[in-house]
């Protein structure tokens, strides 16, 4: 559930959906053919104020580039790592204009719940909580055995569901 925002999604999401049934404002789909970044300023003409990313790389580079003075940025993962076919799924390179940074005053922060193990039970509970009230929904598909499973990862990778799949075993 998003109070507004923009999501950045690849070009096989059903990113129409975020719009429509997760409350963001717009959704930029990258590998379009039209540069990311060129994307993503259409999208927020007057900038971007809060960028929370889970993918690295460019998509990064584009938020940071179209961000407005004293926007906050952080980053909660490295997905761009993990996709690059040239890489090791372990490091996640984007390069940064570090004056842009501090022309901009933007603060980027990483984050992790790992940082904060104190929190875990509090933070299941609450979301569980809501889960369970639909306070909030997550979106997912239930696959019946693991003889599906293969399809249901191609399925997610193909932007056929929007959330996760789950494989249900006997």
């Amino acid at each position: 559930m998003a109070a507004g925002g923009l999501a950045c999604v690849t070009r096989r999401a059903p990113f129409h959906r975020l719009v429509s049934e997760l409350g963001y404002d717009a959704a930029v789909v990258r590998d379009t053919g039209t540069p990311f970044a060129a994307r993503l300023a259409e999208a927020a003409p007057e900038g971007i104020d809060v960028i929370f990313d889970n993918v690295g790389g460019g998509q990064l580079r584009a938020a940071v580039d179209a961000a407005r003075p004293g926007a906050r940025a952080v980053v909660v993962g490295a997905l761009s790592g993990r996709l690059d076919p040239a890489g090791t799924g372990t490091i996640a390179r984007v390069e940064l204009d570090s004056y842009a940074l501090v022309l901009k005053r933007i603060s980027l922060r990483g984050f992790s719940p790992l940082d904060h193990p104190e929190t875990d039970a509090e933070r299941r509970e609450r979301f569980g909580g809501r889960l369970r009230t639909g306070e909030i929904t997550f979106p997912h598909v239930r696959a019946a055995g693991m003889e599906r499973a293969a399809d249901a990862l191609h399925e997610v990778m193909t932007g056929r569901h929007l959330g996760a799949v789950v494989v249900e075993l006997p």
